[in-house]
């Protein structure tokens, strides 16, 4: 594949290539690029950690129970990967009884969790307080056949992007959390009791609608083509606008300037019009249904746009030799995501990504129940947020 096409639309003649993802956790590296950094004072102390084959809540947890911290004094920006090696960042409260705490964190000895730097800031973390994340992402098993044409297409979707698509994380253990929360607000009972653990699943729910309408524009090309009458959001503002210019605003999306988007349906969410609009509607109806009671989403979350295209900044693609086999090679993928965007759904632009039998699915996101919804690839953990 040259590295001028699109990855969405330039045709196949053979299957991608396979490959093993995760086959132990150092495959998959995380690291937090921070939204800004801990000033040195305040009433919260900025913990950024290490932890290895632990989802974010567990290793919060355990942090919280050795220092006896109640669990939602902490802050957290994101939500990081169970199967892997990550490095992320979360407040603790630093004042009244836990005036001393620093001294505390600097002798936390905690299998799976490395303390790497604590200090002080004014306000505590919240959901999406991060610019991005940065992956290493090792693959294994790769046809050494593909490389030159993986290469290629790999390193073009700095400059052509990949469709955006929720990572299968954020549906659960068993895909089936968009569903079940559509069910049970239908029925106006049933559900999680945690309020945290309801807004979650209804934010599958709103991704699944989003991924559907996503599939819809790729099927007809017009993913990364803005459409008059639809919403288009503005790089780095999140601004969203309607599309009144489609030669003009085209060029500006060839330039990562805007990009077309998708509905994450709520009571407030803007809504397309024309061609576009028409579309998400019918996408949206089939799933949620006729009738949907939306009043009783209000709560869960508001509705909100999310870009189509997700760019990946900085790529960088290396190649060693394979221990087991001379006719295939590892590959190591390093790049720069936007928060609340998945290395999987760029990987698996490329690649038909296979994981080792670990008894469960090794997928779940920020946060059925916190176990089945605690690890993601690099999804910031908010309910609606954009990329």
């Amino acid at each position: 594949m040259a590295a001028a096409d699109s990855l969405a639309e330039a045709p196949r003649t053979s299957p991608l290539p396979s490959g093993l993802l995760k086959s132990v956790p150092e495959d998959f590296r995380v690291e937090e690029i921070p939204l800004y950094l801990a000033e040195g004072v305040g009433d919260h102390l900025y913990v950024t950690f290490e932890k290895r084959d632990l989802t974010t809540p567990q290793a919060v947890k355990r942090i919280a129970d050795v220092l006896q911290i109640p669990p939602r004094d902490i802050g957290i920006a994101g939500m990081k990967d169970k199967i892997a090696v990550t490095t992320q960042t979360i407040s603790l409260p630093a004042s009244g009884k836990f005036a001393t705490i620093d001294d505390a964190v600097a002798k936390l000895d905690i299998p799976g969790i490395n303390i790497q730097e604590a200090k002080r800031h004014r306000n505590k973390l919240k959901t999406g307080h991060l610019l991005g994340n940065r992956f290493s992402v090792r693959v294994r098993g790769i046809d050494r056949a593909a490389l030159p044409a993986l290469e290629a297409a790999f390193l073009a979707t700095e400059t052509q992007g990949v469709p955006n698509y929720y990572g299968e994380q954020r549906f659960g253990r068993d895909g089936d959390n968009a569903m079940r929360a559509i069910s049970t607000l239908r029925e106006g009972r049933g559900g999680p009791r945690d309020p945290k653990q309801r807004r979650f699943l209804f934010s599958a729910a709103q991704s699944e609608a989003f991924n559907r309408v996503l599939a819809a524009r790729v099927a007809d090309g017009t993913w990364n083509r803005p459409q008059l009458g639809e919403l288009l959001e503005k790089t780095g503002t999140h601004a969203v606008f309607l599309c009144t210019d489609d030669v003009g605003d085209q060029e500006r999306c060839a330039r990562f300037e805007v990009c077309p988007t998708g509905p994450m349906p709520g009571v407030t969410m803007k809504r397309p019009e024309g061609a576009v609009g028409a579309l998400e509607e019918r996408i949206v109806t089939e799933l949620f249904g006729e009738d949907f009671p939306w009043e009783r989403t209000k709560a869960l979350g508001e509705g909100t746009r999310r870009a189509l295209r997700l760019q990946v900044q900085a790529p960088c693609i290396r190649v060693e030799e394979s221990l087991t086999d001379p006719a295939t090679a590892d590959v190591l993928f390093d790049f720069v995501l936007a928060r609340g965007s998945y290395a999987t759904t760029v990987l698996g632009a490329l690649l038909q990504l296979r994981e080792p039998s670990r008894g469960h699915a090794a997928v779940a996101t920020a946060d059925g129940t916190e176990a089945a919804l605690s690890e993601s690839d690099g999804d910031d953990g908010s309910a609606t947020a954009s990329s």
